[in-house]
């Protein structure tokens, strides 16, 4: 039986057979006993989105008390759930998504709690809820948006429909019910960085 541990667009944790391509945490959330989740669904505002492979090593998912295993379809999933990239095991896709979201503020630079902070605010409302904001005039490339009750994400001006298992074109976009992607990663994505896609994109 699959383990509830991946993430969907709206930053829901599923239990599905799928693992995806990227890998993450918000902490430790899990009893190692169980391999089951917390009430918690962070200890942390730094959401992170880390690499499958460093340097060989391996671990079983929520065998240990330690942070706790998610995974993600693709990095545009991660993105939209509200993660960022991971310093310690994706430093290069850090530094290039830190300049962009600086860039995307109108700033020089910003830290990673800086951005955890603005994120934690975007991607939560008051009742600890997935955030929908008002889409933007312009969609770039990896950002998704609700429509129908369904996550769709935007590649080559075109909607995707998202699933545990990839995407597909979805034709025409039912009206939009607001966008799922943090408003200053939007940003980031307008200013140059370009989030990994899912092979079925």
């Amino acid at each position: 039986m699959p383990l509830q541990n991946r993430v969907t667009p709206f930053g829901e944790i599923v239990a599905v057979a799928a693992r995806g391509l990227f890998t993450g945490n918000r902490g430790i959330i899990h009893d190692p006993e169980t391999k089951t989740l917390l009430k918690r669904r962070w200890t942390t505002k730094a959401w992170i989105c880390c690499t499958l492979d460093w340097r060989g090593r391996r671990r079983e998912p929520m065998a240990q008390r330690s942070w706790t295993e998610l995974f993600f379809l693709d990095e545009a999933t991660a993105f939209a759930a509200g993660h960022r990239p991971c310093f310690y095991c994706r430093r290069q896709d850090a530094l290039a998504f830190r300049e962009a979201w600086a860039k995307g503020q109108g700033r020089k630079a910003a830290s990673a709690p800086e951005m955890d902070e603005v994120l934690h605010t975007e991607r939560l409302d008051a009742h600890r809820k997935k955030r929908l904001h008002p889409p933007a005039a312009d969609l770039p490339d990896g950002s998704m948006v609700a429509a129908g009750g369904d996550a769709y994400m935007i590649a080559d001006g075109k909607p995707l429909l998202w699933s545990v298992a990839g995407y597909r074109r979805g034709g025409s976009l039912p009206r939009i019910g607001g966008m799922i992607t943090p408003p200053t990663i939007v940003a980031a994505f307008s200013a140059g960085y370009r989030p990994a896609l899912h092979p079925s994109a």
